[in-house]
């Protein structure tokens, strides 16, 4: 019995311990249902929490971003940035980019991209700097002294100096070479004391001269050995022009070259980087020169081109064509009917009936039917000109008194609604070149003008017989206009000696001759003092309205058309067409959106 009892307190202290165990574990059961089994049944509650919250958090961040979206319009824009290819469509015939010798205007165009004058026109009619930082006068007005920038160089790379200066017009100047700009320059002395500074001498004060340096300026190391009788036909000037302008010569290609009247020219301009005003923004200026307007008008309806100069202005609804935007650059220039004032056919001579046809027509409503805003023309100087004057403005449209005027110079007789005197009809014929614009000024002229009897004859030539008849005064009165610039020295167009067959331009269309007009005119010009000039003008603005030689209408326009905007092209007056590339190294075409600035 003693042996079993050591075994009975193993199996008690056993079964107290299981005991002890089981209880244990029921209270770890209890406490795991208690502490998780039950939080479990609460797990749908915070799923359902946690779901609306991270529902939430996407909402503001869809409406975060949708705001940020719509929001970008009001700090972004979409602007014009550098880069792209301009491609400038122009109809006529390329012959020259030397700016000694250019006369089309797709030679102006090329001209004036490749090569640099001392000074350009700007914007308010100001003369601009170019490669000159300016200039003074000296021997009281007969001398200009021109300072060049400093660090010009040539498109290939050489220094631009003003031996390159004295070069240019020195040949000019020469007879044997040839240059359309030989009388404006006769008895001008031109010298270089220095590198940097050149001095232009004067016979007589003349206070238009500086309007005469903006001609582009070329590279004597170029040009210097070649024949000056030969420098008219060099390659350079058609295919290796080298100047100082705002983009270098790439290419030339000719298309349908066989075929003049289908020809197509692209040039291709490169930026020149080292330009003074700045390398241009563009990466590429191409010129596309088309034989005639209709090829022109179809490249830019196609979008084959980006813009186009249309100096004859293409149908309207070609200019309203969706996304055409219209530049409108009005001229510093004066579209007249000139009367050949010495036509000995008894009518264009007779001064009683210059006054009829200028009081017969109505000039308001010509303007009117042009559909662009523009200056009337009533005098031989512009209306913003210093030196106009409305006192002697033309009289306005006053048709009965036009009526009274033919009556009293015995234009009695009326058949068919035409007066005739002494059995001639009072009739004339106007030439004119033929374009949509001119075909509209002839057609209200032609109108208005019967109605006080008198008979007007159109004759519309293509351009090239135009001209032929302009520069041989083939005309009994010739519809044109005569570009006059910001000075008001207006002599080549009025002068008596003008008119004459021995002149070197006879751009006295009207052969207007009165030797007092002569004497106001000489004296006008070599005054420096505007008060003084406007005084001296006044005599030859007179016998201009008496003799009325001929009938102002308005200040002519160049339309561009664009199929994008142009960044940093502005409207302005020109004085040539070519002016209208006076900052345009600073044109843009390719858009991006950009950060407005605060």
């Amino acid at each position: 019995m003693q042996a079993k009892k050591p075994k009975a307190v193993l199996l008690k202290r056993l079964s107290k311990t299981k005991s002890h165990a089981s209880t244990i574990i029921k209270q770890s059961e209890i406490s795991v249902d208690k502490m998780l089994l039950g939080r479990i049944e609460r797990l749908s509650n915070v799923k359902r929490f946690v779901s609306l919250w991270l529902g939430s958090l996407l909402l503001l961040i869809v409406i975060v971003i949708f705001q940020i979206f719509n929001l970008s319009s009001y700090y972004q824009r979409v602007a014009t940035v550098p880069g792209g290819i301009f491609i400038e469509g122009s109809s006529g015939v390329y012959t020259n980019a030397n700016p000694i010798y250019a006369t089309t205007d797709p030679d102006n165009t090329i001209s004036a991209l490749i090569f640099a004058g001392l000074f350009k026109n700007g914007p308010n009619g100001q003369l601009l700097p170019d490669l000159a930082s300016g200039y003074s006068t000296a021997d009281n007005g007969k001398q200009y002294i021109v300072h060049l920038k400093a660090g010009l160089t040539w498109q290939d790379g050489q220094p631009l100096t003003s031996k390159d200066v004295v070069f240019t017009f020195d040949t000019i100047e020469n007879p044997n070479a040839g240059s359309p700009l030989f009388s404006d320059w006769q008895g001008i002395q031109v010298s270089a004391p220095n590198p940097d500074t050149v001095v232009f001498t004067l016979p007589d004060v003349l206070a238009s001269f500086p309007y005469q340096l903006t001609t582009g300026i070329l590279p004597q190391h170029l040009l210097q050995n070649i024949p000056v009788t030969d420098l008219k036909s060099a390659n350079f000037n058609t295919i290796h022009p080298v100047g100082a302008g705002p983009f270098e010569w790439g290419a030339i290609q000719v298309i349908n070259g066989n075929n003049p009247s289908n020809e197509e020219v692209q040039i291709a301009l490169k930026p020149f980087p080292k330009y003074n005003s700045g390398k241009p923004k563009l990466n590429q200026f191409e010129e596309d020169i088309f034989a005639n307007q209709n090829q022109l008008t179809t490249a830019f309806l196609n979008h084959s081109i980006t813009a186009m100069e249309a100096i004859t202005p293409p149908p309207i609804n070609v200019q309203n064509n969706p996304g055409v935007i219209k530049y409108n650059f009005i001229l510093r220039a004066a579209t007249m009917v000139f009367f050949r004032n010495t036509a000995n056919d008894g009518i264009m001579n007779d001064q009683t009936v210059r006054t009829a046809l200028v009081e017969g027509v109505n000039v308001r409503s010509i303007i009117k039917h042009l559909g662009y805003p523009t200056f009337r023309v009533n005098e031989p100087f512009l209306q913003n000109q210093f030196t106009y004057n409305s006192k002697y403005a033309q009289p306005g449209y006053n048709p009965s008194q036009a009526i009274k005027l033919l009556v009293s110079d015995g234009w009695t007789t009326i058949k068919n609604g035409i007066r005739y005197k002494n059995n001639q009809p009072l009739e004339f014929t106007l030439t004119a070149a033929n374009n949509q614009e001119n075909q509209m000024v002839i057609s209200e002229l032609k109108n208005q003008l019967k109605k006080i009897g008198v008979d007007l004859n159109p004759q519309l030539l293509d351009p090239l017989d135009f001209i032929s008849a302009l520069n041989e005064h083939n005309y009994d009165a010739v519809l044109t206009s005569i570009s006059i610039g910001v000075d008001p020295d207006v002599f080549v167009y009025w002068d008596s000696a003008q008119a004459s067959i021995q002149s070197a331009t006879r751009l006295n269309f009207s052969e207007f001759e009165n030797s007092t007009a002569d004497e106001s005119l000489q004296a006008g010009r070599i005054r420096l003092n505007p008060q003084l000039r406007i005084i001296e003008y006044q005599p030859f603005l007179q016998a201009w309205q008496t003799a009325e030689p001929a009938l102002g209408l308005y200040q002519p326009r160049l339309l561009y058309l664009s199929n994008t905007p142009i960044g940093g092209l502005k409207t302005f007056q020109l004085t040539n067409n070519s002016d209208r590339f006076e900052n345009v190294q600073n044109w843009e075409i390719q858009q991006a959106k950009v950060n407005i600035e605060p």
